[in-house]
């Protein structure tokens, strides 16, 4: 039952500094703890968004099948139908709702699990509300069609390869690509760039707006996923190349 309270529990590290976030988006939360629910509901709503929650992962998996939000905040945990498989249904359905996934699971096999999945970010249990904002606000403005890696919304030809960021589209030899926001975005920051090899450090600051060391393994696991979407043999990749003890750099084809 979806219950909106004035103020988030005191436990709750954060609250009362609340960054301003994009207006308006629409986000929907499926989370069964009904105090962290409502914490996120309170600030989220505090943003300017509007909040849909759910305490149930397939009627979430639902909702979010019925379309008209922006993004997706799911905990792995979930009685009955999990986080992991709402990831990966939306992903199987080829939807690109941005997805951030909230888990108690210190350990990294399992954040790594939700990510090749097909979220797009991850929040450990517990964690502060401002950090959470900043995240949403990050993926929000990626999914978001805007000015992006080349600063300018010409289309990009490599080889087989079209770029469109104006429609925030991509294609491959005719073939229409089905990207999230991130990854779209982390192909786009290449193609702009070939022949230029970034470490994950920089990678991780260009395109999701945030240096951290503890999430470099999250760059990784995108290339990952992304070689699995244009390459002919992602186990011996020719466009997205890893260049040993440095970092990665797209191969002009």
């Amino acid at each position: 039952m979806e219950t909106l309270v004035p103020h988030a529990p005191d436990r709750w590290p954060g609250a009362g500094r609340l960054p301003t976030a994009r207006p308006g988006a629409r986000i929907l939360v499926i989370e069964d703890d009904g105090d962290i629910a409502d914490a996120l509901r309170s600030h989220l709503e505090h943003a300017g968004h509007a909040v849909t929650v759910s305490a149930d992962g397939a009627e979430g998996l639902a909702l979010a099948g019925r379309g008209g939000f922006e993004l997706l905040i799911v905990d792995l945990m979930l009685p009955g139908l999990d986080g992991y498989e709402v990831c990966r249904r939306l992903r199987d359905r080829s939807e690109t709702l941005p997805i951030l996934i909230l888990t108690a699971r210190a350990s990294e096999r399992e954040r790594v699990r939700g990510l090749e999945l097909g979220a797009d970010d991850y929040l450990t249990k517990p964690f502060g509300m401002s950090e959470l904002l900043a995240r949403v606000k990050a993926l929000l403005r990626r999914a978001a069609p805007a000015v992006d890696a080349c600063r300018v919304l010409q289309p990009v030809a490599l080889g087989g390869l079209l770029i469109d960021p104006a429609s925030r589209s991509a294609s491959l030899r005719g073939r229409q690509l089905v990207l999230t926001a991130r990854e779209f975005d982390l192909l786009h920051w290449f193609a702009c760039r070939p022949g230029r090899v970034f470490r994950r450090s920089e990678l991780l600051d260009a395109v999701w707006g945030y240096d951290s060391e503890s999430l470099e393994h999250t760059v990784s696991t995108h290339l990952n996923r992304l070689r699995n979407k244009i390459e002919l043999d992602p186990s011996r990749p020719r466009m997205l190349v890893t260049v040993r003890g440095v970092g990665y750099k797209f191969a002009t084809p």
